[in-house]
């Protein structure tokens, strides 16, 4: 399992090794350390640790409160904040930038090594819920396209081109969407999945299949056999009608 790589941004000297030190005794990996708040920034982005642990008062123009913010604005990493200040009039300053934490100073390694975890379990959480919160405004916005539909394997939503679909298949209460080279069983019924697949690629051929029509490679009653994986899928007499009508006969 990889060490969790930590950027230490701490002005105190003697402090910022005592803190480096804790940390390989943990099993955490110092990726780099920084005094200042524009140096942090600049390492932050450079090193792409996996967390930073940040002084909320550090010498010179920048604190790290303006350090985390720019480092958030630029880039997905939790902080936690060293501090020996605790006093309210920082602590909202410092809840704006919503860290991951706080360590008050002097502090021993159980609460590093307890502060880190429950950072790095909390961003993980958050980053899923932002990716599963996207991923359905993306749904909302492109509801009405015919390009690509999504099904789910696995607890994930995952996206399907139409264009790769060669043929659905009913089986009992679901229904099997097959591709090429992969195939997902859902459970759903042949009438909804033919409302969400467009009519003018797909064509109901049998009670129990939808095909793809630029997957026909030939038809040879009462069969039709689609292109590459040459499967036989039979046409059902009630639909032989429709399909006629949808394939351009010459």
């Amino acid at each position: 399992m990889a060490k969790t790589n930590v950027l230490v941004v701490e002005d105190e000297s003697i402090v910022s090794k005592d803190i480096q030190h804790s940390l390989k005794k943990l099993g955490y990996n110092v990726v780099g350390s920084s005094s200042t708040g524009e140096k942090a920034i600049e390492l932050a982005l450079e090193l792409k640790p996996d967390i930073v642990l940040m002084d909320i008062m550090l010498k010179g123009e920048m604190t790290g409160i303006e350090a985390a913010e720019e480092i958030k604005a630029s880039i997905n990493i939790p902080v936690i904040y060293l501090t020996a200040y605790a006093d309210e009039g920082t602590l909202a300053k410092a809840k704006v930038t919503e860290p991951y934490g706080y360590i008050i100073k002097p502090f021993k390694e159980i609460d590093i090594h307890t502060s880190i975890e429950m950072a790095l379990y909390k961003h993980q959480k958050v980053t899923e819920v932002r990716k599963e919160r996207d991923l359905l405004y993306s749904l909302v916005e492109n509801k009405e396209s015919s390009d690509f539909i999504f099904v789910k394997s696995n607890s994930r939503l995952v996206k399907l081109k139409t264009e790769d679909i060669y043929f659905v298949e009913a089986l009992k209460d679901y229904v099997v969407i097959n591709a090429l080279s992969t195939r997902y069983t859902i459970h759903s019924t042949m009438k909804d999945i033919e409302k969400k697949l467009p009519s003018e690629e797909f064509v109901r051929v049998h009670r129990s299949f939808i095909v793809r029509l630029d997957k026909i490679a030939a038809i040879e009653q009462p069969n039709l056999i689609l292109e590459n994986d040459k499967k036989v899928i039979p046409i059902g007499g009630s639909y032989k009608e429709e399909l006629s009508n949808r394939i351009n006969l010459v």
